[in-house]
């Protein structure tokens, strides 16, 4: 599997913050991979909470190709992550897996493209896309949402404060000796924590 450098996300956040992250996640989102191929991180869920809020949320997006996370009894199951480069969009394609107790896994598909106002924007499916900004912390890569929005007949509506779902943060944390835990955490400021994920992942083997 052939690999080159890849800055695109070291631009989004800047040099010198880049280089305070630590070396592992300098290394998993700072390697380009060749057309066509695809890296897979194998781990399981370790946290699951959803409140009425956000149980009714989830299942409502079902009808779109179920996004965000909806079953509970998947805290200790598997969680499969695969990344392959997008070649027609200059992005990448994630596909997320997560075991539940009974029952086929939930499978999560979005494509992430290097564009926008943000310079980063994340496709669930029809039409449904999100603005997002890319942050550092201590250990710790975070994709927050900026904005959603639909693209209809060719034209991008950006959707008023008042129909967003909640501020969405993706966290990339790393734990050393090879392991990271990737978080969701979706907040309404009105209904609170609708939706906490946690998944703890190996790195993939060469």
């Amino acid at each position: 599997m052939a690999r080159h450098t890849d800055t695109r996300f070291r631009d989004l956040v800047g040099a010198k913050n880049w280089s305070c992250l630590p070396r592992a996640i300098r290394q998993r989102f700072g390697k380009r991979l060749s057309g066509g191929a695809s890296v897979t991180y194998q781990g399981q869920v370790t946290v699951m909470r959803m409140n009425l809020a956000g149980k009714v949320l989830a299942n409502l997006a079902r009808l779109v190709g179920a996004p965000l996370p909806f079953d509970a009894s998947a805290v200790g199951q598997p969680a499969i992550v695969s990344v392959t480069e997008d070649i027609a969009t200059n992005g990448q394609f994630w596909i997320r897996q997560y075991g539940r107790a009974a029952g086929f896994p939930q499978v999560v598909h979005s494509s992430k493209r290097f564009d926008g106002p943000t310079g980063l924007e994340e496709y669930v499916g029809y039409g449904i896309g999100m603005a997002l900004r890319v942050e550092t912390g201590p250990d710790a890569l975070y994709f927050k949402s900026d904005h959603y929005f639909l693209q209809i007949l060719g034209r991008r509506l950006r959707l008023p404060r008042f129909l967003s779902p909640g501020r969405l943060v993706i966290g990339h944390h790393d734990l050393g000796h090879g392991q990271f835990i990737f978080s969701l955490d979706l907040k309404h400021r009105l209904l609170g924590q609708l939706i906490r994920q946690d998944a703890l992942f190996n790195d993939a083997k060469e």
